[in-house]
């Protein structure tokens, strides 16, 4: 057999997935996905790749003005695939750990293994690594071909030629027309080792290795610099090292697992990893990500003109990815509003545009702030997002108490920039005596151009209550409108069937498209009775499209959750599984493989029903509140490095018992100083939590708080 037919065989046959018995972070398949949409994406907050892929993507990199604005296509030098004619056994393997894919090829002679992976550190470089090894009764000279679908050419930019500089090949060119009409249009610039089309082992050597690396940036000293960075970590051994530091470094303070459970294990664990290899890690002294461009639908390796979403910025980061990443990273997740502060000028257009005062974030973003939606009627129509928006930042806030974030970085403008335009929005009805919101989509895109949308409202609600919090703590008096909205605009309610229509003039039974309603309990937490939010949820799980966005059915498990119907919950969270993709836990939109790649919103939801519902961790003002419960086939539950008040805390749920340890403030790095905590039970018991030190209580629902609210000093 050919290497040729050998491959296409391999191709053709559907892959094996196994996950290492002892390390569920691993993922081995004897073949790649026959679908290579579901190939693994290598991604660190800035570069976006597709394992073996002729185009990767960079943040913040887009062609196409308006409704037509998407990644921009940069071609990757890495695209590039290890041939040989010898038969062997080929093994594909994802380590989550570490974020590093590799092929491997076993056969009688030798063995050779390619290593792919997006620098965790230095996040301007892509890296190959290719190892040639022989067996010992090997004498002969061995020779792999590297089988490279690299074209230096791309329809998004128009490349040219640059000198070669430390021997590495550099191209550099500009996207063709800007997001809006005289905008700017960046520049893309590339240097890379040249791969030859073939490597070989002499017969006098036992092993040798090879590095490949390919710097991209947006001018011509940066590329330079990060390529010789790349050349210097090389020359000390430090290049792979650097990377896995920095992802052990990043799951050491951010991870969750469970135990009895195998496929959920996984499935957690790959959510982790993809949501975590969207953001960029910190630089040092940093309060965020340098160099970020926000998180769409697919990331960073999806996003072209022919996919979905375009890579846009949707109210899917805010609402569906953000939430997770905030409680075990907050400086990571506040990458999240400063991208959003940092597209306020856009926002202030579009809500001028429409006639309004304030801010009106894009439905669809992209780096400007302006709406780059295809079609009008959701650019004009979905509002909730500046709700959605707001939300996040009233999360940061209740978990770190950073002020500074709102004084001098501009989150208060944002704040109070989105109460300004929802009092400019809304209607006064003087038969109801109600503010009104009319003429939105609600998150259900199944209804448009609907009035009182209950989650529009509701959210809104919650972001002007927001603004006026915020003002009192900075020392500024809120407009009076701001109050009065918030007090008096419409929340749809029947009092006959005690549920909450989606919208005025709801028919009960309508088919609907996502959750929507059930989104009232959490993550607005808006106070109804337990008897409402059952109502709620069998009103709605009953006619929510079976085919409908993956994110949706974790938000009915965590409303189960609440009501303490966890078998009920675990049902529901196992449609999810239909949305993984084997062999690399790659999600998709849809059950049956359609829509979105990597769909990391999908992700988010799964991840928020097990990390705030089997937990019941909800982020108040105040406290954090838990109230575990667990499915009866997990036995336990691990969450390590849950962030409160400059604190990281380690937190172990069993059936009968929960365990919740302080780490010593050495241990964390960052500038904020920890709040002394304690644990208060809802049977009033209170337990100091000491750092370094394990507490252990019975398995019910209580809080964790500040000792009181002077103290920055552990109790004795």
């Amino acid at each position: 057999m050919t290497a040729a037919e050998d491959a296409k065989e391999r191709r053709q046959t559907p892959p094996k997935m196994t996950s290492d018995p002892v390390d569920p972070y691993i993922f081995t398949s004897d073949s790649l996905p026959s679908d290579p949409r579901f190939m693994p994406p290598l991604t660190n907050g800035l570069l976006g790749w597709r394992v073996f892929d002729p185009i990767m993507h960079m943040g913040g990199v887009y062609n196409g003005e308006g409704g037509t604005c998407h990644r921009g296509n940069i071609p990757c030098p890495l695209a590039v695939q290890m041939k040989m004619a010898e038969d062997g056994r080929h093994t594909y393997k994802l380590d989550m750990h570490s974020g590093v894919f590799s092929h491997s090829v076993v056969t009688p002679g030798f063995e050779a293994a390619q290593v792919l992976y997006a620098h965790r550190q230095q996040t301007n470089l892509l890296v190959m690594e290719v190892l040639l090894k022989r067996s010992e009764t090997s004498t002969e000279p061995i020779t792999i071909q590297l089988e490279s679908s690299f074209k230096p050419q791309s329809d998004d930019i128009v490349f040219q030629k640059a000198p070669d500089f430390e021997g590495g090949r550099h191209i550099f060119g500009q996207t063709l027309s800007s997001e809006v009409p005289g905008g700017i249009r960046p520049f893309v610039h590339l240097i890379w080792t040249p791969i030859t089309s073939t490597l070989t082992l002499p017969p006098d050597q036992r092993q040798s290795s090879w590095v490949f690396l390919v710097a991209f940036a947006g001018s011509d000293e940066s590329v330079r610099l990060c390529y010789e960075a790349g050349l210097g970590l090389i020359d000390t051994g430090d290049l792979r090292p650097s990377h896995l530091r920095s992802w052990a470094e990043l799951w050491k303070g951010s991870s969750i697992e469970v135990e009895g459970a195998e496929s959920l294990n996984r499935a957690l664990i790959g959510c982790m990893f993809y949501l975590l290899s969207s953001f960029s890690s910190l630089r040092e002294g940093a309060n965020a990500p340098l160099e970020f461009g926000g998180v769409s639908p697919g990331g960073l390796s999806n996003g072209n003109k022919e996919e979905d979403y375009h890579g846009h910025v949707f109210w899917d980061q805010d609402t569906w990815m953000y939430p997770s990443v905030a409680l075990f990273c907050p400086r990571l997740a506040r990458a999240v509003l400063e991208y959003r502060a940092g597209t306020m000028e856009g926002a202030r257009a579009n809500a001028q545009q429409m006639g309004y005062k304030g801010l009106k974030f894009a439905w669809e973003s992209a780096v400007t702030g302006r709406d780059v939606c295809p079609e009008d009627i959701y650019a004009e129509q979905e509002l909730h997002i500046n709700g959605d928006v707001v939300l996040a930042f009233q999360q940061y806030f209740y978990l770190t108490q950073d002020l500074e974030m709102f004084r001098e970085g501009r989150g208060s403008e944002v704040v109070w920039g989105i109460a300004d335009y929802w009092v400019s929005r809304v209607t006064w009805d003087p038969t109801e005596q109600q503010y009104h919101i009319k003429g939105v989509i609600p998150p259900d895109e199944y209804h448009f151009t609907v009035d009182n949308s209950v989650f529009t409202n509701a959210v809104a609600q919650r972001s002007l209550q927001f603004a006026v919090e915020l003002s009192g703590l900075l020392g500024h008096t809120p407009p009076p409108a701001w109050q009065d909205v918030a007090d008096k605009i419409k929340i749809p309610f029947d009092p006959e069937l005690k549920y909450h229509p989606e919208f005025d003039g709801y028919t009960q039974g309508s088919g609907v498209k996502q959750a929507d309603v059930v989104l009232l309990g959490y993550p607005l937490d808006m106070s109804m009775t337990p008897e409402v939010r059952r109502n709620d949820l069998e009103a709605y799980e009953a006619v929510t499209d079976l085919l409908g966005p993956a994110m949706t059915w974790g938000m009915f498990a965590l409303g189960w959750l609440e009501l303490g119907d966890a078998e009920r919950a675990q049902k529901l969270l196992q449609k999810c599984f239909k949305n993984i993709q084997k062999p690399f836990q790659v999600w998709s939109e849809s059950a049956d493989g359609s829509g979105c790649v990597n769909f990391l919103t999908g992700m988010g939801g799964f991840l928020q029903a097990v990390l705030f519902g089997y937990t019941g961790f909800r982020v108040q003002k105040e406290h954090l509140a838990f109230a575990p419960l667990l499915p009866q086939e997990v036995d336990a539950l691990s969450v390590k490095g849950v962030s409160y008040l400059g604190n990281k805390m380690d937190w172990l749920i069993k059936s009968v018992e929960v365990s919740v340890s302080v780490r010593k403030p050495a241990e964390e790095s960052g500038s904020q100083e920890p709040s002394a905590l304690q644990v208060v039970l809802n049977t009033g018991t209170t337990i100091p939590l000491i750092p370094g030190q394990s507490v252990t209580f019975p398995r019910q629902p209580g809080q964790i708080r500040k000792v009181n609210s002077g103290s920055h000093c552990w109790p004795l």
